[in-house]
Parts: C-alpha cells; sequence; structure tokens
C-alpha cells in the first residue's frame, strides 16, 4: 500500500528529472562544433607549473589511462548490445557471458538492441545504471576514477543510422585519442574527432554501471537519486536500498535518501523501521509534508493513534506553505 505522498514524492522526483534533462537537452542542441574540444584538465600540459613530485601520479592520469580490468567479448553479428553489457558487467565481477545476455536485450526484429533494454537488463543483475552528463570530460572522468563507460555511436549517419553500443575504458590526451572495446577490436584507439563526430549523432548517450553502493565519479544527487529510485521502482529492493543509503552518506542535505528508505521499509511493512527513517526527515527536514505525512502512516500500523494523528496535523500544517511541500 502508498501513501498519498508516496505517490507525490515519485512524482516529484520525476519532475526533477525532467528539469534537469531539459537543461541537458540544451546543452546537447548547442554542442554541435565540428573540432571537439579535448578538456583543458586532460591536457598534457596540465599541472605543468605544479610540484611535479606530488603531481606525478595524478599527471599520468590525466595524461593517459587504459583500465585492464574490462574482459573483451568480440561481438557477434548485430550483438554489439550484448557483448557490451556483459563487458560493463564483468568489470563489476559480474560473472555473464554476451550469449546469456542474448534473449534480454537483443531485437531480432531491429537487428540490435535498444537502450532501454541494455539498462534493464543491467538492473536486474542489481546494478546502478548512471546517465552522464553530455561531455566528453564526463566520459574521461569516469574512466579516469576506474569507471569503463558504455556508450552509444551512430557510424553512419542521421538519415541512414548504424547503431552501435562500445565501451570506453581509456584515453590518451597526448594523441588525443579514446580507447575502447568495440566490435571485434579490443584496446581500439579511435581518434576524438571521430568518437565524437559518432557519439554526437547518438545524443552524446553514456552509461556507468555499478554497484549500488558506489558513487559514479561525476554523480550529482539527483540524477543518482532517480537512478536508485528505478532500481527501487523495479523491484530491486535490496540494491535500492544500498544506493539510497551510498546517498545519504553522500550528500546528507538529500531528503530523498530519507524518503526512499523510509519507503521501501513501509512497503515490507517493517513499520519500526520505516518510523525511524520517517522521523529522521522530520528532524532533519522539518519544512518538508512527506515525513510528517509518512510518519504519521507508519506510526498508525502500529496503533499509534493519538501520536499518528498528531503528526498528521504537522503534516497538513506545513502542506499549506507551497514553499515548504518537498518534492511536488
Amino acid at each position: 500500500m502508498h501513501t498519498f505522498w508516496q505517490r507525490q514524492s515519485r512524482f516529484g522526483l520525476r519532475v526533477l528529472w525532467r528539469v534537469l534533462s531539459g537543461a541537458l537537452l540544451g546543452v546537447l542542441l548547442s554542442g554541435c562544433a565540428n573540432q571537439p574540444h579535448w578538456p583543458d584538465a586532460y591536457g598534457p600540459d596540465a599541472y605543468e607549473s605544479s610540484n611535479l613530485t606530488s603531481i606525478a601520479s595524478t599527471r599520468r592520469s590525466l595524461t593517459s589511462t587504459i583500465l585492464t580490468n574490462v574482459p573483451f567479448h568480440p561481438q557477434e553479428k548485430y550483438q554489439c548490445g550484448p557483448a557490451s553489457l556483459a563487458m560493463m558487467l564483468n568489470a563489476q565481477n559480474v560473472d555473464v557471458l554476451p550469449d546469456e545476455l542474448v534473449d534480454r536485450v537483443y531485437l531480432p526484429q531491429r537487428k540490435g538492441a535498444l537502450q532501454v533494454e541494455m539498462v534493464a537488463a543491467a538492473r536486474q543483475y542489481g546494478m546502478l545504471v548512471y546517465p552522464l552528463a553530455p561531455k566528453l570530460e564526463s566520459i574521461l572522468d569516469e574512466v579516469r576514477a576506474g569507471h569503463p563507460v558504455l556508450i552509444l555511436q551512430n557510424l553512419r549517419f542521421e538519415w541512414w543510422p548504424q547503431w552501435h553500443f562500445a565501451v570506453v575504458i581509456g584515453y590518451d590526451s597526448v594523441k588525443r585519442t579514446l580507447i575502447l572495446h568495440s566490435g571485434i577490436q579490443a584496446n581500439y584507439r579511435q581518434p576524438a574527432t571521430v568518437f565524437m563526430a559518432t557519439w554526437n549523432r547518438s545524443e552524446r548517450w553514456a552509461r556507468v554501471i555499478l554497484p549500488p553502493d558506489k558513487i559514479p565519479s561525476t554523480a550529482e544527487p539527483l540524477t543518482f537519486l532517480m537512478a536508485a529510485h528505478d532500481l527501487e521502482t523495479t523491484r530491486q529492493t535490496i540494491a535500492a536500498t544500498s544506493a539510497y543509503k551510498a546517498a545519504l552518506r553522500t550528500w546528507p542535505d538529500q531528503p530523498a535518501a530519507l524518503l526512499g528508505l523510509g519507503n521501501i521499509a513501509y512497503q515490507q511493512a517493517q513499520w519500526s523501521e520505516a518510523e525511524g527513517y520517517y522521523r529522521a526527515m522530520t528532524d532533519q527536514f522539518p519544512d518538508i509534508s512527506a515525513g510528517w505525512n509518512n510518519l504519521a502512516e507508519a506510526l498508525l500500523r502500529q496503533g499509534k493513534h493519538e501520536e499518528s494523528t498528531d503528526m498528521m496535523n504537522k503534516a497538513l500544517e506545513t502542506g499549506k506553505h507551497p514553499e515548504s511541500s518537498g518534492a511536488s
């Protein structure tokens, strides 16, 4: 059973996500330069004036990085999706082969896989799928942090597409190349000009796939919380709980993590545990009516009728003020 506010809070998070997505779309539409800009932070002269002894390893990682923990699976015909997803999962110690993923992601009528199937399949293995901001630096940041990046390219034209999934496992800033496991080629070095041209035509689609307790290097709180919420709504409860707890440790000023943890406990009829999370939310964020509303529900489930009524009155009082109504 979902409380009224649980439905509203989920709706609210999706509204926030649409706003964020709109902002990202604006970046996409404006990023059409013919000559891609290699991020200054990853240039061969980065930190040139700094103390070279103290930053030597940092400078090396900014100049060139290649991940060695990503197994390579050559793709069968039209099956770059299963091969790429297997590589991403293997990098997180998930033991799976491309053949085991074919039925989950491959669409024979399309002779390929769609992004939605790839993401859904990764979640079925308890992984959190995080969408990267549509810029090259986001990919480089994640790879530098040790996270391979699943990307989608269009190898032909917008009017005659050839969609292709590949995995970015490294980069060379001196030569301005990306290093990919792609197709039948391992450690394929692709010039940034070619990479950006093909990546642009996919609207710069890129994802990291990580255990849910691991925060991506480029993570933003709302985007991460939406990824955690997606695990919750696909019944990956253990993974969602882990992701919400990671978010709570990383961004203690975000009420959605407490709300999500409370809601999961509530759905599992763990009324006392749910009460604990909702109380923490009302203590830290007393101006958000969601906490009071859901706390009232958790108390009611435990037969604490008088206190539940008090909490519901606080929820109603708080909800009278639009600026303090939480996610809406």
